[in-house]
């Protein structure tokens, strides 16, 4: 292998210190992503309210409604990934391949598998409200639109998408939330109600 090939190594072949300068800051980077994994109230609250802070800037300068717009879009692509199962069931060809919901009373519980998970959907939403904030310091990107269109049409888009996901949701019978197994009351339960 010649020398230099590696990323993050110099021409002597040893590492670079700004190579081992950007290891090391994704290092901590992911570091602190996999503290706050269990804590999803937090992070979502966090990513809440860095959408308020993006928010009162732009009404603040009265600019970047393209930003903003390109923003909602994309979030609204992570939600509907995030609605949507990991194997979509219009796909299949045969009913028995792959995963699949119980479609009677008796038939054993299957969670949901998301095509996009909520970390990741949440990763996602704030890295882009972190580069639409950042967008908003540059003049380029302020281009010059009525926003009352921009605002109808996401509105209308908005409607015509959920609205196609909830006839899929209600054609494969599927709901994307599941708080887990239903639970039965056992023997002992049962026995205790015939002592009293």
């Amino acid at each position: 292998m010649p020398e230099g090939d590696s990323a993050g190594e110099s021409i002597h072949g040893k590492p670079s210190a700004i190579g081992n300068f950007f290891k090391r800051l994704g290092q901590i980077y992911q570091s602190w992503l996999d503290k706050s994994t269990p804590f999803s109230a937090f992070r979502w609250a966090s990513t809440l309210l860095l959408t308020a802070i993006y928010m009162i800037r732009v009404y603040i300068l009265q600019g970047w409604y393209i930003v903003t717009y390109a923003l909602g879009i994309y979030h609204l692509n992570l939600f509907i990934a995030f609605l949507s199962p990991k194997v979509d069931p219009s796909l299949l060809d045969d009913p028995d391949e792959g995963p699949a919901l119980p479609t009677k009373q008796n038939e054993e519980f299957r969670p949901f598998i998301r095509r996009l998970p909520e970390f990741k959907f949440w990763h996602s939403a704030t890295k882009g409200i972190v580069i639409a904030m950042i967008c908003t310091f540059f003049d380029a990107f302020d281009v010059p639109v009525f926003w009352p269109i921009l605002v109808m049409y996401f509105i209308m888009l908005f409607c015509i998408t959920m609205k196609r996901q909830i006839k899929h949701m209600i054609k494969y019978r599927y709901l994307p939330f599941t708080h887990g197994k239903r639970t039965y009351r056992g023997k002992e339960d049962a026995a205790k109600t015939f002592a009293s």
